[in-house]
């Protein structure tokens, strides 16, 4: 048995093992990481795992599962979370009450703030426990984002599964299936499920399929392998459709708009009154033909100076 089969039976005890985890990808991830992890997820939730798909940055990507990707690290539990947009200060209170059979949650808004807009409001399930957490297309765990550095806690001894193929790759996870010379994260990943001798539907086998491509330029890169196609020979067999994936459009800077200059309209004059900017432009210059310079009235007046100074 190679190493990577000794990984990859790792990986899937770790993952049969379990009964809940998380998939976790980088802020503005590429097609190939948001294909691949949207493929284990289906494919882990079909096997009857609670599974949650994080990301500091919800990618918008029309990717089969992508609407699932959260920017919260939580899975399972049976605390209802409602969560919504916030802005410091802007609520003043919160209350509840009850009528009847129906459990109503009051959220004021403070004087001065917009109300909540419902179709902003979102839920989800916490308190669970996380058995395993995968990792897909990081070479270190600060690479994740804030979906890491503010929750560094739940890392801690949890089983980390590291699926990557960069040249930098920190061997990070209790398990580490990291192949330097792979063209593709789908690659790896549709080996994983392979392995969990999971069943994988068209959805799965298009994401992977869309993956590759996007990762080796339509297969004209220089890591493309025999094995790259014999991993697409089987994707298509498995019903994958061959079709465009959209980029996933990154996270933009808020736009900072920049105040117009004053727009200038007058000149002062000699007298302190202002001058009309068109009448300055009509008077003639020293330069312009026809130009009249005044002289003094006693210019041509004789001159009388003693001890330097004019009399």
């Amino acid at each position: 048995m190679n190493n990577n089969q000794n990984v990859l039976s790792r990986v899937h005890e770790i993952i049969n093992k379990g009964s809940s985890g998380i998939i976790v990808i980088p802020p503005n991830s590429t097609i190939d990481a948001i294909a691949s992890a949207c493929s284990l997820y289906l494919g882990l939730t079909k096997m009857g795992k609670n599974v949650t798909l994080a990301s500091s940055n919800i990618p918008q990507s029309d990717v089969m599962g992508a609407d699932k990707i959260k920017n919260q690290f939580a899975t399972g539990g049976d605390s209802l979370m409602v969560s919504f947009p916030y802005s410091d200060g802007s609520i003043d209170k919160v209350d509840y009450n009850i009528q009847g059979s129906a459990f109503n949650l009051i959220i004021t808004p403070r004087a001065g703030f917009k109300k909540l807009d419902p179709a902003q409001v979102s839920y989800s399930y916490t308190g669970g426990t996380v058995d395993f957490i995968i990792v897909i297309d990081s070479p270190t765990l600060n690479n994740l984002g804030a979906i890491y550095t503010d929750n560094q806690n739940h890392y801690t001894g949890r089983d980390i599964i590291n699926i990557d193929r960069h040249l930098t790759n920190a061997f990070f996870g209790t398990v580490n299936y990291v192949n330097k010379t792979s063209s593709s994260i789908s690659e790896l990943v549709l080996s994983v499920l392979q392995e969990v001798k999971i069943e994988i539907d068209r959805d799965m086998a298009t994401n992977l399929y869309s993956g590759i491509a996007a990762a080796t330029n339509n297969f004209t890169s220089y890591s493309v392998s025999a094995e790259t196609f014999e991993h697409i020979a089987t994707l298509l067999r498995m019903g994958a459709v061959k079709k465009l994936i959209k980029k996933p459009e990154p996270v933009k800077p808020p736009t900072v708009t920049k105040p117009n200059p004053p727009v200038v309209t007058h000149l002062p004059s000699s007298e302190g009154e202002p001058t009309p900017i068109e009448n300055v432009e009509k008077e003639k210059q020293p330069t312009d033909p026809g130009f009249e310079q005044k002289s003094p009235s006693d210019w041509l007046k004789p001159k009388i100076f003693k001890n330097g100074g004019l009399i």
